[in-house]
Order: structure tokens, then sequence, then C-alpha cells
């Protein structure tokens, strides 16, 4: 049941990141990302194998992370909340590793406590 209210918190989340990315200039990659993470919860909900969807979003979430992390740089955490709009582009990088350490996340509980 805890699994089913989670899954549902965060397809509710991953919907809502998907449709506010309008605005940003690379919009495309986030959008196409948030909506893989929908699929995977919308599919956790069946009895649909989703164990090696889950492990390959969650290394392509990986890899994603490692490419971004050099252009990080020094962020602290009020840069990251303090406003929506984009500050510099190292606090956009941070708020990205972000976003992807979710999906990465919840599609990695998904890749471990399914059972397909």
């Amino acid at each position: 049941m805890t699994l089913r209210i989670f899954n549902t918190l965060f397809l509710i989340a991953f919907l809502a990141s998907a449709a506010v990315q309008y605005n940003d200039p690379d919009a495309l990659p986030w959008v196409i990302i948030y909506l893989a993470a929908s699929m995977l919860c919308v599919l956790a909900y069946s009895s649909n194998p989703v164990r090696l969807v889950a492990a390959l979003l969650f290394g392509v979430c990986l890899i994603w992370i490692v490419i971004l992390l050099p252009d990080l740089g020094d962020v602290s955490l009020d840069e990251i909340f303090e406003s929506v709009s984009m500050q510099t582009r190292a606090v956009e990088e941070a708020r990205e590793i972000g976003g992807l350490a979710l999906v990465a996340i919840w599609a990695g509980i998904l890749a471990l406590v399914r059972k397909d």
C-alpha cells in the first residue's frame, strides 16, 4: 500500500515537472525524462514488467548526472531554492541534477522492489 501511495505522489510530481518545462530553453529532453518517469509509475500499477525499464531509466539518469556535474560549480542550497527563475547556469545545473536524482531514486526503488 505504501508503495502505491508513493508511486502516486511521484507520478503527480513527474507529470507536473514535465508540464512546467514549457519555458525552459532545453525543454524537450526534460519533458522526455519526466514523461518516461511518469510512464514507469503508470506501469508500476499493473502487473507489467517494470524492472528493466526502471533499471534503464536509473542508468540514463546517473549518466546524465555525471555529465552535468563538472558544470555545477559552487552553489548553495539557498541559491537553488530562493527563486524559481534561472539565477545562474550553475544554479540551473544543480536544479537539473536534483530532478534527475529524484527520477533515479524512484526508478531504482521500483527496479528493486517490483517482483516481475
